[in-house]
C-alpha cells in the first residue's frame, strides 16, 4: 500500500486506563483514590496483572513480581484478578465498537483497534467518532478509555499512548512521518529488546537514525523485516485492521546474568513465566492446548520439549507438574542454562475447548 492511499485511512485506537485496577476501583468505593495491585500476593511468586496510577508512582508496573511491587510500595492494596468481571465489561465494550464499524480488532480485554474510514458519523471525522466512544464507555461502564487516532496502526497506538490516561490525541497525515522519525526504536511495532540492542550497536537510536540507512543495507542486519522498520521509521504501516485476527500462541522468555546450574531454582523462574503467561491468557479469555518450555544452555544449544493436554489448561496449577516433566525431560545433561521460556499454543476461547490425545515431543 502506498503511503498516499494509506494516508486516506482512519484508524482509532482504544485502550482502557488501568482497566482491572479500574474495575476494581468502581466496584470498591473504598479502595478509590488508593494504591491499588491486581495479580499475585505480595508473599507469592507471582506478578502485577495491572494497577492503579495510583500505584504506578511508585514506579509498580504490569508483570513486575509483586514481592517487588510490595517492597516499592508496601501500604498498597493487593486484590486477586476477577477475570470472569473483566471478560463481561470487555463484552460490553466490543458491544459500543460495533456501532462505529465492523471493522473491529480487539488485542485484548482492554485494547482493540476500529477502521472507521468508511463511516458517514459525525461528517466522517474519526476524532469526534472516538470522542463519542470514549463518552459511551465512560457512560456504560463508569471507566475511562484513552484514545488515539491517525491513518495507520502503528501511530494510531502511538497517539492513543500520548493521550493517557483518559485522554484523545490525533496524528495527522501530515505529522506522521515527524512523529516516527522522533520515537525511540525500542517503541517501534516489532522491535523487541534484542533487535533494539543490535541497532544501538549499529548507531540506530531513533526512526531518523533508520532512514539514514538504505534497504539494501538495512536487510544485511535484518533480512525481510528490514523494510517493515524502515516503512514506520518514514510513517508508513499498511498493516489493515483485521477483525479475525487470531493469535497462535502466547510466550515469555528470560536470559540470566548468571548461568543457572540448580535444577530448583530453573523451576521456580519457570514457574514465574507460566504466571506470567497465563494470566495473559486469562485476560484475553482463552485456553491453551499445549505447552512447551525452551531451555538455551551455556553454549547456546537450546532445546523444546512440549506436552499437548486433552482438555486444555488457562490457569498455571493445571500444568505445574507438566512444568517440572519437561524441564526435567529438556536437562539431558548437567550443562548451565543461560536462558528459560515457557510457550502456551493452541489458543482457543475458553468456552469452546475441545478434548485432544495427549502427547510429548
Amino acid at each position: 500500500m502506498s503511503q498516499i492511499n494509506e494516508s486516506t485511512r482512519k484508524i482509532i485506537h482504544i485502550d482502557m486506563d488501568a482497566y482491572f485496577a479500574a474495575i476494581e476501583q468502581r466496584d470498591h468505593p473504598q479502595w478509590r483514590g488508593k494504591p491499588l495491585i491486581v495479580g499475585g500476593a505480595p508473599n507469592s511468586r507471582g506478578v502485577v496483572a495491572t494497577c492503579s496510577y495510583e500505584a504506578r508512582r511508585y514506579g509498580i508496573h504490569s508483570a513486575m513480581p509483586s514481592a517487588r511491587a510490595y517492597q516499592l510500595c508496601p501500604q498498597a492494596l493487593f486484590v486477586k484478578p476477577r477475570f470472569e468481571i473483566y471478560q463481561q465489561v470487555s463484552l460490553q465494550i466490543r458491544e459500543i465498537f460495533q456501532h462505529y464499524t465492523d471493522l473491529v480488532e480487539p488485542l485484548s480485554l482492554d485494547e482493540a483497534y476500529l477502521d472507521v474510514t468508511g463511516s458517514t458519523l459525525h461528517r466522517g471525522s474519526a476524532s469526534l467518532i472516538a470522542q463519542e466512544i470514549r463518552q459511551r464507555i465512560r457512560q456504560k461502564t463508569q471507566l475511562t478509555a484513552s484514545a488515539g487516532v491517525s491513518y495507520n496502526k502503528f501511530l494510531a497506538k502511538l497517539a492513543c499512548e500520548r493521550g493517557k490516561p483518559d485522554g484523545l490525541f490525533v496524528i495527522m497525515p501530515s505529522e506522521g512521518a515527524a512523529h516516527a522519525a522522533a520515537l525511540p526504536i525500542d517503541r517501534f511495532h516489532g522491535i523487541g529488546r534484542s533487535t533494539a540492542s543490535r541497532m544501538r550497536s549499529l548507531g540506530i537510536e531513533f526512526g531518523a537514525d533508520l532512514l539514514r540507512f538504505g534497504l539494501p543495507e538495512l536487510e544485511q542486519h535484518f533480512g525481510k523485516l528490514a523494510r517493515h522498520y524502515h516503512g514506520m521509521a518514514a510513517g508508513i504501516d499498511p498493516r489493515p485492521v483485521n477483525p479475525s485476527r487470531i493469535r497462535q500462541s502466547i510466550g515469555a522468555e528470560t536470559t540470566f546474568a548468571d548461568d543457572l546450574t540448580d535444577s530448583a531454582q530453573m523451576v521456580s523462574e519457570l514457574e514465574r513465566l507460566l504466571d506470567r503467561v497465563t494470566q495473559e491468557l486469562q485476560q484475553t479469555g482463552q485456553r491453551a492446548q499445549t505447552l512447551t518450555v525452551k531451555v538455551r544452555f551455556s553454549d547456546f544449544r537450546s532445546v523444546t520439549r512440549g506436552m499437548t493436554l486433552r482438555q486444555g489448561f488457562a490457569s498455571a496449577p493445571q500444568v505445574d507438574s507438566v512444568l517440572k516433566t519437561l524441564l526435567q525431560r529438556a536437562l539431558t545433561d548437567f550443562r548451565p542454562v543461560r536462558l528459560l521460556g515457557i510457550t502456551v499454543s493452541g489458543l482457543q476461547s475458553a468456552d469452546h475447548s475441545q478434548p485432544r490425545q495427549l502427547t510429548l515431543w
